[in-house]
């Protein structure tokens, strides 16, 4: 049970992080690197989400 507790929580956690990039890349103003930073997502997983955004 504390396993999937824990699955739950930074699965949570990586959705929250989705949402903030989601808001950055539509704010227009940082970088795709420094979303990655502040995220704490892979660059790659920013620029497939930017990709998703305007497709």
């Amino acid at each position: 049970m504390c396993r999937a507790m824990e699955d739950m929580r930074k699965q949570t956690l990586k959705e929250g992080a989705i949402n903030s990039v989601k808001r950055m890349l539509a704010d227009g103003i940082l970088t795709l690197e420094k979303i990655a930073e502040y995220a704490g997502l892979p660059l790659d997983e920013v620029k497939k989400l930017k990709a998703e955004r305007t497709a």
